[in-house]
């Protein structure tokens, strides 16, 4: 068991409140439910009867928040969860929420990591964009799958290149810093050599 050590109104929103547990930020949850459940400081609890409490009372609620949140910008499924953690939703309210939108189709980690590929991949690197799926939590199978249909990132990088060489004297100082910009931006050894040589090519001709 642990103990309810304070009930307090949050700031932003007067309906709801913060609930601590042992001394620690645990959930947030309506002041409704807490008044239901006759909910104060001094309490005895088990981490399962508040998740049951928030579950029951707030998780349409939580899919309106998660709704609204990906109205603006497609997410992947850590991100809502993420998202809806720090609103204070505990994991059975996060899973009840993913598990609706799936329904839905409103979250898909594959189509999100592919169109984030195929619009990022007009300036970074297959590697790079690998990188960026992974911290937002993208499955390996799903980013190998966008990755693959990426078109060849040659183009990209003499993009890249083009702009970053605007206004700079052609040298060998330069080409070395050029080199390790399109390394940073995720585009592969032989893809870098590639347009260096050509940029060398054309300054030939």
């Amino acid at each position: 068991m642990a103990e309810i050590t304070a009930i307090t109104p949050q700031k932003k929103d007067k309906t709801r409140c913060n609930i601590e547990v042992d001394g620690r930020f645990y959930c947030g949850m309506k002041l409704e439910t807490v008044m239901q459940n006759r909910l104060k400081a001094g309490m005895s609890v088990t981490p399962e009867s508040l998740s049951a409490m928030q579950l029951q009372s707030e998780k349409q609620t939580a899919l309106d928040k998660a709704l609204t949140h990906i109205s603006v910008s497609m997410k992947t499924e850590r991100q809502v969860r993420d998202y809806l953690k720090k609103k204070g939703y505990l994991e059975d309210v996060c899973d009840f929420v993913l598990e609706k939108m799936r329904g839905y189709a409103l979250v898909d980690d594959l189509q999100y990591a592919q169109r984030y590929a195929e619009s990022a991949g007009k300036k970074k690197g297959a590697r790079l964009i690998a990188a960026e799926l992974k911290r937002k939590g993208v499955s390996d199978e799903s980013i190998r799958e966008a990755v693959s249909q990426m078109e060849d990132g040659t183009d990209s990088a003499k993009r890249v290149l083009e702009r970053y060489l605007r206004g700079k004297e052609i040298n060998r100082d330069t080409l070395r810093k050029a080199y390790g910009h399109l390394i940073s931006k995720g585009f592969d050894y032989d893809t870098v050599q590639s347009v260096l040589r050509a940029l060398g090519e054309e300054d030939e001709d």
